[in-house]
């Protein structure tokens, strides 16, 4: 289950460039004990869906469409069966993936037993997608900002998988699905259930 939401606002606001995105708060009263906390709290939900996966060939989810036949590709795939790339990976000379994928952002942290899956992702250009503004990129920049000034160190890594429907509305479904499915706290649709604890509501 998420935090409580009562007495809490966004960390997520408008601020300087860091290292791993675009915008960082300027402030954030963050004690070290509150963001691990947020943290198990997200490890506790998406512990079971870790594994359930194990032992079936992706390259055989993506074929039928629909609803249904999301909510079943959901249920096998498994995200650490993804090799994990450096958030900066764009800026290589030669990006490793090209065309459509599903991509998820995941950070290892090592008093947790699997890495906490923050963000699903969709693309018909992976090679293009993370370039520029993207939502997820302020988000990934205040979480790292926050890691570090908690002393915490910062395992973010994004996930590519290609073996993915080329047209929009099949993949999108799958995204989807795998949103449901993961809850990831930095996607729009989940972002009230995992209400942070950095900042309190003013008196």
């Amino acid at each position: 289950m998420g935090l409580p939401r009562q007495g809490q606002l966004n960390l997520f606001g408008a601020g300087p460039a860091s290292a791993a995105g675009d915008h960082v708060p300027t402030a954030l009263p963050l004690a070290r004990h509150q963001l691990l906390r947020w943290q198990q709290g997200l490890a506790d939900f998406q512990r079971p869906l870790h594994g359930s996966g194990a032992g079936v060939a992706q390259r055989s989810l993506f074929g039928a469409g629909g609803t249904d036949a999301a909510a079943a590709q959901a249920a096998v795939f498994d995200p650490l069966a993804l090799a994990p790339l450096n958030l900066q990976f764009w800026r290589w000379p030669e990006p490793p993936q090209q065309g459509a994928a599903l991509y998820v952002v995941m950070d290892r942290q090592p008093q947790l037993e699997h890495p906490l899956l923050l963000y699903v992702g969709e693309t018909g250009c992976a090679d293009r997608r993370w370039k520029g503004d993207h939502d997820c990129k302020t988000y990934l920049a205040a979480y790292d900002e926050a890691l570090r000034r908690c002393g915490l160190a910062s395992g973010l890594s994004i996930r590519f998988c290609s073996d993915v429907p080329g047209a929009v509305r099949p993949r999108r479904a799958l995204e989807q699905a795998l949103i449901r499915r993961w809850q990831p706290p930095f996607n729009k649709e989940t972002r009230q259930r995992w209400a942070t604890p950095f900042t309190a509501d003013p008196a």
